[in-house]
């Protein structure tokens, strides 16, 4: 069983930075893909961006790509989102998640087996 934890949420300004971290816990999750999510107000949740289990392989959602980054630390358990130049817009609850593969990690909410409780971020204009 993974227990996945985001962190490192909170309230900024328009054009703040703020970096999410996703932790694991339960065993390494080294040879999972994951993928962060968000759910803002009244919206259905949407994927932002992914990583494979090497990091050899990420992927964007046109509205964060040249702001967000993945990235993971594999020795840590930990994959991190950096978000720069943000927006009202990305107002939203964001949720890590993870699932074991080794192919091209998907970008469907539906395959990922394991989810953090979700972090709220809030950008005031």
């Amino acid at each position: 069983q993974v227990t996945l934890v985001e962190s490192g949420g909170g309230m900024v300004q328009a054009g703040d930075s703020l970096r999410l971290s996703c932790t694991a816990s339960g065993r390494t999750i080294s040879t999972y893909a994951v993928a962060w999510f968000r759910q803002g107000p009244g919206k259905e949740r949407n994927f932002l961006t992914l990583i494979s289990a090497g990091a050899r392989r990420t992927s964007y959602a046109d509205s964060v790509k040249g702001r967000f980054t993945v990235s993971r630390d594999n020795a840590m358990n930990t994959v991190y989102l950096q978000m720069n130049s943000l927006k009202p817009e990305d107002t939203a609850i964001y949720y890590c998640a993870a699932y074991p593969t080794a192919g091209w990690p998907s970008t469907h909410d539906y395959d990922y087996h394991y989810w953090g409780q979700g972090i709220q971020v809030t950008v005031s204009s």
